[in-house]
């Protein structure tokens, strides 16, 4: 037996149009319209004569709650809406530094100014002591590397989490203490 599945392209509408309304009754709003509780043919007709839809808006409402409006402007409005919400949700970024256990001074300066520059930027760092091969055995020389890492930016940011080992790696997150602020 063949198994049937949804036509591709085609994405179900979250409101009920026209006649796809099953209520037997429905509460009217909507511009240039006589609002109340009307039989849904009614409904209908009201939303025709005006060369609009009718859109179910609150469907768990008694009665249900429909619109009379364009109904191709509405969906237009509401992906608008959703794109300037999207827009103004605010994006974490993350930048990594990485040291050796055996990273030098000069090294851990210049890593240094670079995460300040991210968190003044308002980014999140995430630096991390990569261990290759036998140097696993200096987890302490890494943890200090971090935790003196950590110290020379407690002005700039604040630990979001201690070094931890993750495999051959140990991490420490931090964020920047005035989060968006540039100078």
């Amino acid at each position: 037996m063949r198994r049937r599945y949804p036509p591709r392209g085609r994405v179900e509408e979250p409101y009920k149009v026209n006649e796809k309304i099953t209520a037997r009754q429905v509460r009217v709003v909507g511009e240039n319209v006589e609002q109340g509780v009307f039989p849904t043919n009614q409904a209908l007709q009201m939303a025709k004569d005006q060369s609009l839809d009718l859109v179910e808006i609150s469907p768990k409402a008694d009665p249900p709650v429909c619109k009379v409006i364009d109904y191709s402007k509405f969906k237009y409005e509401q992906k608008k809406k959703q794109k300037e919400i999207k827009a103004k949700a605010s994006k974490t970024v993350i930048k990594e530094i990485r040291f050796g256990p055996n990273t030098d001074d000069h090294d851990f300066e210049f890593k240094l100014k670079h995460a300040i520059n991210f968190l003044q930027e308002g980014a999140k760092v995430k630096a991390y002591v990569h261990f290759k091969g036998r140097t696993i055995v200096y987890k302490e020389r890494g943890e200090i590397l971090l935790l003196k890492f950590a110290q020379a930016l407690e002005e700039y940011a604040k630990v979001e989490q201690l070094p931890k080992l993750e495999g051959k790696r140990m991490f420490l997150f931090l964020a920047p203490k005035n989060a968006g602020k540039k100078s």
